[in-house]
């Protein structure tokens, strides 16, 4: 999944980068709200870590712009203002959640993931399609119980399907959530990507949708949809 970031301070910035790197997630950074700004409004983010005191416009002005724009993108506030009153004026603006500073890595995780799966109608930690099962938190899968060796696109990919499962997605979709804006971003590796998960699932599961892209879910594609295998 792909994140915004929007943190100024340089070494907490660099820092939260490689732990959500680490934990599955494609980062982008900006460091200033105006920035901020403009890649929410122009990017596809699956979720935003956001600073509330940043320089040239502040957190909850950014956030106040992107909910007037219609942006529903879930948004985490991170900040050193821990007072009741800046967390009202944080949620009032549009927040989903709020963790204040000092914290713990492991909890901006945490709450990251939760918040994309509650947006895409997945409460559970546990993602399951027919006989595939992904736990979000571990980040292992099974099929019928056989463990699973993705690797770091993979996992990332086959997550994507899994929280849009029965949804159609295309490739510039896939790519637009599992790179950041820095990477090499080739549409024609994802059908690479895909051959290799189908392989190592063993079950019909992604389906490709001709001239569209591909769907994940647990019952075969009607043939008339061109559903591959």
């Amino acid at each position: 999944m792909r994140v915004l970031l929007v943190e100024d301070e340089p070494t907490l910035a660099l820092t939260l980068r490689r732990v959500l790197e680490r934990a599955g997630f494609a980062v982008d950074l900006a460091d200033d709200g105006e920035e901020a700004l403009f890649l929410g409004e122009t990017e596809p983010f699956d979720a935003v870590v956001l600073d509330l005191g940043l320089p040239r416009l502040d957190g909850i002005g950014v956030l106040r712009r992107w909910r007037a724009a219609g942006i529903g993108v879930p948004v985490l506030i991170l900040t050193a203002r821990g007072g009741w009153p800046e967390k009202v004026a944080g949620f009032e603006a549009g927040a989903d959640d709020y963790v204040t500073k000092p914290f713990e890595m492991e909890e901006v995780v945490l709450r990251l993931k939760a918040l994309i799966r509650r947006a895409a109608g997945h409460p559970s930690t546990e993602l399951v399609a027919g006989p595939l099962r992904l736990d979000t938190t571990s980040g292992r899968g099974s099929v019928e119980g056989r463990p699973l060796d993705l690797t770091a696109q993979e996992y990332k990919i086959l997550t994507y399907l899994l929280l849009r499962q029965g949804q159609t997605v295309s490739r510039s979709d896939i790519v637009d959530h599992v790179y950041d804006r820095d990477s090499d971003r080739d549409s024609n590796v994802i059908d690479v990507l895909v051959g290799r998960l189908r392989r190592k699932l063993g079950a019909p599961l992604i389906h490709t949708v001709r001239g569209l892209g591909y769907r994940l879910e647990a019952e075969s594609a009607p043939p008339d949809q061109g559903a591959l295998r």
